[in-house]
């Protein structure tokens, strides 16, 4: 599209070029032609006053021999007859040579002066509709530059507002990061905890466990050490103690089988 614009304005540019040299030309040949024109009239003017001469001549030599009285007067003054006649013609279409020439000379003059004040508009409307141009342009780069300006605004209010979404987001991301990182040691703190605690616990149980053991061990090693001892104390005790429970077991009634 850009392409395609650049090219219509080259050929424009190029065709204004082509015009101002095709006016220049024109207003060269218009000033040859008056000039030729001017220079037809200069000699057809010339050519006047030479029949002029030449005719006055003619009736004066008309006039001389008007005057004789010889036998050859007669003549004489036809032959001036005839040369003043000739003289006349040319003197005539002299003038109407020159008359054709002034009115060709005048009518290109009008035609040039036409031709000028039409330029002369031409070139006044011209700088004028360059000038409206000049300003709808700077209206147009005006307008333009608004616009950039307008778009950068927005760009960067954009750009600011995503930099704020994802300052945000990340400062979400931290605090739940942070979240999950203080549940996860709180977690690990209470596993370790209650394993510190499940530790004690076997250790504590391990040590009653422990203790009881050899609690019973050093019951067993007292018991081993003075068995006789017991035994001799114990023993009418133990007599005393059937003798006593004898009756009842006499007493006892069986089991059913």
């Amino acid at each position: 599209m850009a392409a395609r614009k650049t090219k219509a304005v080259n050929t424009v540019d190029q065709l204004e070029k082509q015009l101002a040299q095709l006016q220049d030309q024109l207003s060269k040949a218009r000033a040859a032609e008056e000039k030729t024109a001017a220079k037809a009239v200069e000699t057809q003017q010339k050519a006047v006053t030479k029949a002029t001469k030449a005719l006055q001549a003619a009736k004066t030599k008309l006039a001389a021999a008007k005057k004789k009285k010889t036998p050859a007067a007669a003549k004489q003054v036809t032959t001036a007859t005839a040369a003043v006649k000739k003289a006349q013609a040319e003197a005539t279409s002299a003038r109407q040579g020159l008359a054709a020439a002034k009115q060709q000379l005048a009518s290109i003059k009008s035609a040039n002066k036409v031709a000028k004040q039409h330029e002369t508009a031409m070139a006044k409307a011209q700088r004028e509709l360059a000038k409206k141009q000049k300003i709808a342009d700077r209206k147009a780069a005006a307008k333009e530059k608004a616009a950039a300006k307008k778009a950068a605004v927005r760009q960067k209010a954009a750009e600011r507002k995503a930099a704020a979404k994802a300052k945000l987001a990340a400062k979400k991301a931290a605090a739940k990061a942070k979240a999950a990182a203080k549940k996860a040691a709180a977690k690990q703190k209470a596993a370790e905890k209650k394993a510190a605690a499940k530790a004690r616990a076997a250790a504590k149980k391990a040590a009653a466990k422990q203790k009881a053991a050899a609690k019973k061990a050093s019951t067993k090693s007292k018991a081993r050490k003075a068995p006789a001892t017991r035994k001799a104390k114990a023993t009418p005790a133990k007599r005393t103690t059937a003798a006593k429970k004898a009756p009842a077991k006499r007493g006892r009634k069986p089991k059913a089988k």
